[in-house]
């Protein structure tokens, strides 16, 4: 059985960074392990972030046409984790504990709530287990 995994904003942004070709692969190998054995989960806020990048800072942006069919074929069928009460509680008791912002404490108790194993993302600290879950940098060698 493979470990349950939630990936970070940071992997599908990477999935369309060309110039960052190993990244790329590596974030494109994710997400296609993910849609295809459902190991693999997002949260709301991840979709939430990803179109925001998407749409504003891709070079050229995403079209509002492409949005729609990546959310259709890839986020939503990610996306199994949405907001509560105990979820912003739990985030606020993260932030508190680790000094993190709102949105990386939000992520961390993403994966928590969807029982992952591992959270993958580039921007938290690798190794560090926290709720059970232990966050790995996916491009780190």
């Amino acid at each position: 059985m493979t470990e349950r995994f939630f990936l970070d904003t940071n992997v599908l942004v990477y999935t369309f960074d060309a110039k960052a070709p190993r990244k790329q692969k590596m974030a494109r190998d994710l997400v296609a392990r993910a849609l295809k054995d459902r190991d693999g989960i997002i949260s709301f806020q991840v979709t939430q972030e990803f179109l925001n990048v998407a749409l504003r800072k891709f070079t050229p942006p995403m079209s509002s046409s492409q949005a729609q069919a990546y959310l259709a074929r890839v986020l939503m069928p990610l996306c199994e984790v949405f907001p509560d009460s105990e979820l912003y509680s739990d985030a606020l008791s993260i932030a508190s504990t680790t000094g993190w912002t709102f949105y990386d404490s939000l992520v961390m108790a993403s994966a928590a709530a969807g029982r992952c194993r591992v959270l993958f993302s580039e921007d938290l600290q690798s190794g560090r287990i926290m709720h059970g879950v232990e966050i790995r940098n996916p491009f780190h060698q």
